[in-house]
């Protein structure tokens, strides 16, 4: 059975933060049912976040594993900040 056209969306935007964390430093494993990112420093492995995406009136936003959102999935760069911010302010790239 194929994918329904939500989860589609949802690989594509977590794909453009993987990139975006990636470039950073950081490891990111798409998880692909349901679709999300398990994020982990290689550094200190001890710590690792999952952050999906979801569809909201305002558009769609990532989103943290404990409900609060990350921003906007137009913006994968400051997403990708922001998460490092929680990884206690390291800095990739």
């Amino acid at each position: 059975m194929a994918a329904e056209p939500r989860e589609h969306t949802r690989t594509y935007f977590l794909g453009m933060l993987a990139r975006e964390l990636e470039a950073r430093g950081m490891n990111a494993t798409l998880r692909r049912s349901p679709p999300s990112l398990r994020v982990t420093d290689p550094d200190t492995a001890m710590f690792s976040e999952t952050v999906d995406c979801v569809p909201l009136p305002a558009g769609w936003f990532y989103r943290w594993s404990w409900g609060d959102l990350v921003e906007r999935v137009e913006d994968p760069s400051a997403a990708a900040d922001r998460i490092l911010r929680v990884f206690g302010g390291r800095t990739g790239g």
